[in-house]
């Protein structure tokens, strides 16, 4: 493939990306968000609370339909969401979209909890059968579950668009572009004009280790997942912490020009509010996936009967995902001034050189310690929203077909332009969000109906247990 077919094809998917993230999808995203928190008249934001308790397993049933426990598929959603988009995905939006981006990212995770918890409760609410017989959910069912079949080509087209977008080739092209700028070419095993040959071996011996797992199905993700997460998200809350202690003074000036560019824009692209606020959206949905519907697929696998549980749980993921660790991103390359002083840095090599500012010897490989578990969970979560997307398009006797089409995609993500692959997966997601917007905008009342029953009936259990205390 020539040099000028490659530049037709990552201009094609970039125009793309950006019609589909265009002023309509913003508003259906934020603007549904806003409607779901006036809609439940904020009551599932009152929760957080019970949701700690969800986790700890103190409603769980081991009986319960399902596949694995509350805390398991919060970890397997938020292995999904905290990725690479949370380190490679905030220095580009800060890059493209200046500071005022990261107030834009907060707002779609604010807007984010509400949408979580329809989305997620009706993933539970509306499960269906694979041809196999399995209880799976997630927003092909919903839409066929609780919209009727004649929404088939809705479903279709999540379940298409997510084929696609569930691919590892953003995950391996970041992490593997780290690898070899912090290890191959200073070690001599490849140099910035050659280094193709490392490329390969190094994301085959990804590939291999993702097979693995997946091999394990949800079960196995499920019990890695829960154990990185937490590990992943406390070593970055740690580096985070060293940077805030060394830049404390200058912490006050970064927010205030997070906020007043937020509505200036001038340091976005082309200097204006609307660039700030696109690349602000476009990334918070990319990072928390709040109304895109791929944390649905995670949400829909847990055992439990009663639909508004996971609905609770799955408020954590935006919380987490962009208000901590995104924000966390931001902070580190706003303190240490590199958007400005290495501007033509992007993506995950702009936040190593902002760690590097504070940790000089360590902090590289900090980060890529940090990038490896993010990639790695990452792809080995979207492996499971991909296959799963495959079974209900062609049969689950026949999804095991995507998986060595998956594995291999690893291999070819880590050779190829980050801006085809920032290209093709954007505008997927943004396609992703037309069917999972529309179908719980429809259903939003079956929520709210079985969210009032649900509360209600908490609240009694709380009134008795005060009694017999």
């Amino acid at each position: 493939m020539t040099d000028n077919t490659l530049k037709q094809i990552e201009t094609f998917l970039n125009a793309w990306a950006d019609l589909m993230w265009s002023t309509p999808l913003v508003v259906l995203l934020v603007g549904g968000g806003l409607f779901f928190m006036i809609y439940s008249r904020l009551q599932p934001y009152r929760y957080f609370g019970h949701a700690v308790d969800l986790l700890r397993g103190k409603y769980s049933d081991p009986n319960d339909p399902g596949h694995i426990p509350h805390s398991q598929a919060l970890a397997t959603a938020l292995s999904g969401t905290l990725g690479l988009g949370n380190i490679a995905g905030v220095a580009i939006a800060i890059s493209i979209g200046g500071p005022g981006a990261v107030f834009w990212m907060w707002v779609t995770a604010i807007v984010g909890v509400a949408t979580k918890f329809y989305t997620a409760s009706l993933s539970v609410m509306f499960r269906g059968h694979d041809s196999l017989g399995v209880l799976r959910g997630g927003p092909m069912y919903v839409i066929m579950q609780g919209m009727g079949k004649r929404w088939y080509p809705l479903a279709a087209l999540f379940a298409v668009a997510c084929m696609i977008g569930a691919l590892p080739i953003f995950q391996a092209n970041q992490f593997i572009q780290l690898l070899r700028d912090s290890v191959a070419i200073p070690a001599g095993w490849a140099t910035s004009e050659q280094h193709f040959t490392f490329d390969v071996i190094a994301s085959a011996t990804v590939a291999a280790l993702v097979t693995l797992v997946v091999m394990g199905r949800i079960e196995r993700i499920g019990r890695l997942t829960v154990r990185l997460v937490p590990t992943m998200v406390i070593l970055y809350l740690g580096m985070t912490a060293v940077v805030l202690y060394t830049y404390s003074s200058d912490i006050p000036a970064v927010f205030l020009l997070i906020v007043t560019d937020a509505f200036t824009g001038e340091a976005a692209a082309g200097g204006s509010v609307g660039a700030a606020i696109m690349i602000g959206v476009r990334r918070g949905a990319f990072s928390n996936e709040a109304g895109i519907g791929t944390e649905s697929l995670a949400h829909g696998a847990v055992k439990t009967t009663q639909p508004i549980r996971e609905g609770i749980v799955a408020m954590i993921g935006p919380v987490v995902d962009t208000l901590l660790v995104c924000t966390c991103t931001a902070l580190i390359i706003l303190l240490t001034g590199v958007w400005q002083s290495d501007a033509g840095l992007e993506g995950v090599t702009l936040t190593a050189r902002a760690i590097e500012q504070v940790f000089p010897v360590t902090g590289i490989y900090l980060l890529l310690i940090m990038v490896g578990l993010l990639s790695f969970s990452t792809m080995v979560s979207m492996w499971f929203y991909g296959v799963k997307c495959a079974g209900f398009l062609f049969g689950a006797e026949r999804q095991h077909y995507y998986t060595p089409i998956y594995i291999s995609l690893i291999v070819v993500g880590a050779v190829v332009s980050m801006d085809i692959v920032n290209g093709l997966i954007l505008g997927t997601y943004a396609t992703m969000a037309i069917p999972t917007m529309i179908s719980t905008l429809v259903l939003a009342p079956k929520v709210n109906s079985a969210a009032k029953e649900y509360f209600a009936k908490l609240r009694r259990e709380k009134l008795a247990e005060a009694e017999l205390d």
